[in-house]
């Protein structure tokens, strides 16, 4: 699996669905994106995938970090 993002092979099966294998959920250990086998092609062909949204390995070093999220107050 070649993640439609960063054309990274660095990607897992995240989750499959629970009954029926009607879907699975792959994630790119590179650049974080997830996606959907039964999405459109728009978004699981990488050479599909808009050339607006797609990223390399120089813009995945320069993006910034996101702050982590504090605990919720009891």
């Amino acid at each position: 699996m070649i993640c439609p993002r960063c054309d990274s092979k660095n990607t897992d099966v995240m989750v499959e669905s629970p009954v029926g294998k009607v879907w699975t959920v792959y994630i790119c250990n590179d650049c974080n994106f997830s996606w959907r086998n039964t999405e459109s092609e728009e978004i699981t062909n990488p050479e599909k995938y808009s050339k607006q949204w797609k990223l390399n390995a120089e813009k995945l070093a320069n993006l910034q970090v996101i702050p982590p999220i504090p605990p919720l107050k009891k």
